[in-house]
């Protein structure tokens, strides 16, 4: 039976129930726990299937301008996709340019440098191992890569889902405390633009609180001393926010810990300590830094979500690189069972083609 209105079939419109069951489950799920990974499936899975039903029920209007519309912006969003993914090692490379010109030399800094190569180097070595190798092992050598890369980039596509989504967390402005995340300092007593543009970020918070609500949030500047560092971070941090007018009450400094990690089971201490039984507390970092950070706060038993602070867009590629690195490494005892599941598909599968 057609529907008249829009030359569609009735029975379509029921397609429209697989999104919108997805769609559901990543808001009671996100609801429920904003930092956890999976959440990221949930989206990919409501946001592709709502785009294939949207596509079909373009084509069965059957109407020649939306259709033509529809698929020029496909075509150029596939070419946009296409120039990214041809340019991807240059872009890279091009990153790594800059990186190498306005930051340290560190070995973080160097990711993009370094995927970058690896990624004009593969083909290379896929042709060689073809060339010079027994087919049998060409082929086995070739195709486990391609599932491990296949399998990392899967997980990496579903951090940055959830690390875009997570930028959209907007607590409520009546938080008890604010907790600063620590960086390194300069010259082993100042405040680091990358950390100052964090201790603003909360004090932009703070004062916008304040004015709404007459209530101020505590604020506790988290950071221990480095082996180069003169003073603890959180001690440079506090006075870094009390020169700008924050109020002495208002702001505690957390001087013992080393890792993120420390710096929320440090700070947790003191709010314990200090009350009330059930605080609202909202964690500031960085942007690329927020979504690890709140599963770290959940591994410290801290009910805490974050808010970003600004970071220089060339900042960026090395920053979530080195954040997806360590959050896979977190996991390394799943992605171990897979990849050894997929080793053994590999052998499987070579065997049954050349034995």
């Amino acid at each position: 039976m057609q529907d008249n209105l829009f030359n569609i079939p009735a029975v379509a419109y029921l397609g429209w129930l697989i999104p919108l069951f997805f769609g559901a489950g990543f808001v009671i799920s996100y609801n429920i726990e904003k930092r956890r990974l999976g959440n990221g499936l949930w989206f990919s899975l409501f946001f592709y299937s709502f785009l294939t039903l949207l596509a079909m029920t373009i084509l069965g209007t059957s109407n020649r301008w939306l259709i033509v519309i529809s698929l020029v912006l496909f075509v150029l969003l596939l070419l946009l996709i296409g120039v990214v993914f041809t340019l991807q090692a240059f872009l890279l490379l091009w990153n790594a340019w800059i990186v190498w010109k306005r930051e340290s030399h560190t070995l973080a800094n160097m990711l993009t440098l370094f995927l970058g190569i690896a990624i004009l180097v593969a083909p290379f070595v896929v042709r060689a191992t073809t060339l010079y190798l027994p087919v049998p092992v060409a082929t086995a050598l070739n195709l486990f890569p391609s599932l491990v890369i296949f399998y990392v980039l899967f997980w990496f596509y579903n951090y940055l889902t959830m690390l875009f989504i997570y930028q959209f967390n907007r607590p409520r402005y009546k938080q008890d405390y604010l907790i600063v995340l620590g960086a390194g300092l300069l010259n082993g007593d100042q405040v680091s633009p990358l950390l100052g543009q964090r201790i603003d970020r909360a004090l932009t918070f703070y004062r916008k609180q304040l004015i709404k609500t007459g209530r101020a949030p505590v604020i506790i500047f988290s950071g221990g001393q480095g082996g180069d560092e003169t003073v603890p971070e959180g001690v440079a941090m506090r006075q870094y926010a009390l020169d700008r007018g924050l109020p002495v009450d208002h702001a505690l400094a957390e001087d013992r810990s080393k890792t993120t990690y420390e710096n929320m089971i440090f700070s947790k201490k003191i709010i314990d300590e200090r009350g009330p039984q059930q605080p609202r507390v909202t964690f500031v970092t960085n942007g690329y830094h927020t979504f690890r950070a709140g599963m770290i706060a959940k591994q410290a038993g801290l009910k805490a979500n974050g808010i970003g602070a600004h970071t220089a867009k060339f900042f960026l590629p090395n920053a979530i690189l080195r954040e997806y690195i360590a959050i896979f490494v977190g996991n390394k005892r799943w992605h171990a069972v897979a990849m050894g599941l997929m080793l053994l598909l590999t052998i499987g599968l070579t065997v049954a083609e050349y034995y």
